[in-house]
């Protein structure tokens, strides 16, 4: 029986989303959907959430929860990893809490930045582990990872283990769709090319019928700026860099130097910018989910509607061999986007059908958008080096290249602040030797 297996399935919306769209797949009748989760309370919610949708929709699937993940992984033909190491609390309170005492203040913090960092730090080990279990009892099995920060991990998961990674996000799939609601112009029939780096892809070529849409865009958003609105920081990239990016402007926000800043607190009301959104965030999906966990969980009459999750459909290209193109994360191996890094993991079209998955080759992306990735994949790459080292310099430095972080704080105090969290984090991250190389003095 072929498997797919399912790490972190007590993040019980998000499993069914995926998992209930395997269920529209033909090509998939008898597999195994195996479960695990180190929560076993959300584990067994999760199992019964998805046993009562398989009875909903007469999936012809198995429905297993595991308490033993090397069993759960054994014979994964795919595996789909949605882990939050340390959860909302401690890590997250964490991350956020420490640095607003030195005067830094983040949205979201979970792909660069210092939260990011810290998250990275947390989970990198977590997968390793998760990759020596593969190796040994799946070593075919493709890892479909959708956890953030997704350069990081996948870059650590394609570099350093056996493991065949690719990292999907929400991002891509939905940008343009959402930049034209936005602006009130019709979606129907357009043609985009979107390449970069997770979070911060550009929307590089968005065409109808061979017309650039581009100057209509910029027409309109430049009308939108003048009131207040939930995308403006976006709309002010694009003025200014001259291309939209993919993910969000909470995220964006704190991705640059040039929003969130002390000596200017008047940006925040200009650019609408949700300051600790993450957190709040938390606190609300806390309480969601305690008001709708019985509807859920002991629903029969449970069901579902396929999502625009990247998931089910890059498994069902493969397992029917019907081509699936989408944009992935994958290392930026014989320079796909030819004027970034090599070692960097980038978010480009790919190709998925029985071979497997086959990213495209992009080409330069104009410099002005490949300076920025760079200024985030910098961190990225010292990220994953700490990781990989135990080098407490490689976190300094890390942070010292993050560009929010370097705008605000001095040296000393990026590095007191890296010191805090570090204690602060306690056994949450590994051990880190301190610098032998480079003297902070």
């Amino acid at each position: 029986m072929s498997k797919i297996t399912f790490i972190g399935a007590g993040s019980t919306v998000f499993t069914k989303n995926v998992l209930g769209d395997c269920m529209f797949v033909p090509a998939l009748a008898g597999f195994e959907f195996a479960l695990f989760d180190i929560d076993e309370q959300r584990l067994k919610e999760s199992e019964n959430m998805l046993k009562n949708l398989k009875q909903s929709l007469q999936a012809n699937v198995v429905i297993k929860a595991y308490t033993d993940r090397k069993e759960a992984l054994r014979g994964a033909k795919y595996i789909i990893n949605a882990i939050q190491v340390g959860g909302y609390k401690p890590s997250t309170v964490i991350d956020f809490d420490i640095p607003k005492k030195y005067g830094l203040r983040q949205t979201i913090a979970d792909t660069i930045g210092i939260g990011g960092i810290f998250r990275s730090l947390r989970t990198i080990p977590v997968m390793w582990d998760f990759a020596k279990d593969i190796e040994e009892v799946c070593p075919d099995a493709l890892f479909l990872n959708y956890t953030n920060p997704m350069a990081a991990l996948t870059g650590a998961m394609l570099r350093y283990t056996n493991v065949k990674t690719v990292g999907l996000c929400h991002s891509v799939q939905v940008c343009s769709k959402h930049l034209f609601e936005s602006l009130g112009m019709d979606h129907e029939g357009v043609e985009e090319k979107i390449a970069g780096i997770n979070h911060m892809a550009w929307l590089l070529e968005i065409k109808r019928d061979g017309k650039d849409l581009y100057p209509e865009i910029k027409r309109r958003a430049k009308e939108k700026q003048l009131t207040k609105h939930d995308d403006m920081v976006r709309f002010e990239l694009m003025d200014k860099f001259g291309y939209y990016v993919t993910e969000s402007s909470e995220h964006n926000a704190e991705y640059h130097p040039y929003f969130i800043k002390r000596n200017y607190p008047e940006l925040i009301d200009k650019f609408n910018i949700p300051l600790d959104e993450y957190p709040r965030r938390c606190v609300e999906q806390i309480e969601r989910w305690e008001k709708m966990r019985d509807e859920m969980v002991n629903n029969a009459q449970l069901t579902h509607i396929r999502s625009h999750e990247y998931g089910s459909r890059i498994i069902e290209a493969i397992e029917t061999n019907n081509p699936f193109k989408f944009g992935g994360n994958i290392l930026n191996t014989g320079r796909l986007i030819s004027n970034l890094p090599e070692k960097a993991v980038v978010e480009v079209p790919c190709l998925a059908d029985r071979s497997g998955i086959t990213p495209c080759y992009v080409g330069d992306i104009p410099e002005q958008l490949a300076a920025l990735n760079r200024t985030n994949i910098n961190t990225q790459l010292l990220t994953i080096e700490a990781a990989a080292t135990g080098k407490k310099e490689h976190i300094y430095q890390a942070a010292m290249l993050d560009p929010h972080t370097a705008a605000e704080l001095s040296m000393d105090d990026i590095i007191a602040m890296c010191d805090d969290l570090i204690k602060a984090h306690g056994d949450w991250i590994p051990k880190f030797n301190d610098s032998k190389t480079i003297s902070f003095a």
